[in-house]
């Protein structure tokens, strides 16, 4: 685990932690690239991760959190066999799709009933989560269609200061996550 304390850059955590509760977007390490995020029950801070990104709204985001309890107020509750599904792939690189709660913002949720979610086994990512208690939007930092970027220098060259950069690495995954159906199994990405 990486401790917020070690993070390059000293007031990056602070930075991040103030940006998080006034509305702001982050751009952050994750397990194959730099993702953009916020606070996921802001609608005004996820407009504008759609807005830099260039995403269509009907396409919903992916939530990333350090428990499954940052996820429980996005999500609908889970039987027995769906806990025990994806505790067998949590934490870990794996987004399942799942059924969205009634509180779950249709700009979560895109034009689906569903929501996807993951709870990441990359250190800095589940290390801001906590620092943040909440779950965080997680879409890869770039223009829709473009090359996901790779570092911080890239988030900082792109976004500028329209989004605060956290210093950090990322993990060594190749692709993005593997999107998983949760309701049927099927693998979607």
């Amino acid at each position: 685990m990486t401790h917020p304390a070690r993070w390059p850059g000293g007031g990056a955590l602070h930075a991040a932690r103030e940006a998080f509760r006034n509305g702001g977007v982050l751009a952050y390490a994750t397990e194959s690239c730099f993702g953009l995020g916020c606070d996921p029950r802001d609608m005004r801070a996820v407009s504008r991760v759609l807005q830099l990104k260039r995403r269509p709204s009907h396409k919903g985001v992916i939530l990333v959190a350090a428990s499954l309890r940052q996820l429980r107020p996005f999500i609908a509750p889970l039987s027995a066999r769906e806990r025990a599904l994806v505790q067998q792939y949590w934490p870990g690189p794996y987004t399942f799709v799942m059924r969205a709660s009634r509180f779950a913002h249709p700009l979560l949720t895109g034009k689906h009933g569903t929501i996807a979610v993951r709870i990441s086994a990359h250190p800095e990512t589940a290390g801001l989560c906590r620092a943040l208690g909440s779950a965080l939007v997680s879409t890869s930092a770039n223009l829709a269609g473009q090359v996901s970027l790779k570092t911080a220098a890239a988030c900082r060259r792109t976004f500028g200061d329209q989004v605060v950069t956290v210093p950090g690495r990322i993990g060594r995954r190749r692709k993005p996550s593997t999107i998983i159906e949760l309701a049927t199994g099927r693998v979607l990405r």
